[in-house]
C-alpha cells in the first residue's frame, strides 16, 4: 500500500501549523490574530485531510 501524496503533503502541513501555534503560546505576549490564523489554517486541513480519508481509493476495475 502506498502513500497518497497529498495526505502526506497536507499531514506534515498540519503538523507544522501545530508546531507554530505551540511556538506562538508559549511566546511572551503572543499574538491572538497570529494564533487565529494558525487555528483556522489548522483546521481547513483538518478538513481537507478528512476528506481525503473519506473518499475511497481508487481501483481498477480488473483488480480482484
Amino acid at each position: 500500500m502506498t502513500l497518497n501524496p497529498n495526505l502526506y503533503r497536507l499531514t506534515v502541513l498540519h503538523r507544522q501549523l501545530h508546531d507554530a501555534e505551540r511556538r506562538e503560546l508559549r511566546r511572551r505576549g503572543a499574538d491572538p490574530f497570529r494564533l487565529l490564523r494558525l487555528k483556522t489554517l489548522k483546521l481547513a486541513v483538518k478538513k481537507r485531510l478528512a476528506v481525503l480519508t473519506r473518499r475511497p481509493a481508487l481501483r481498477p476495475a480488473f483488480a480482484l
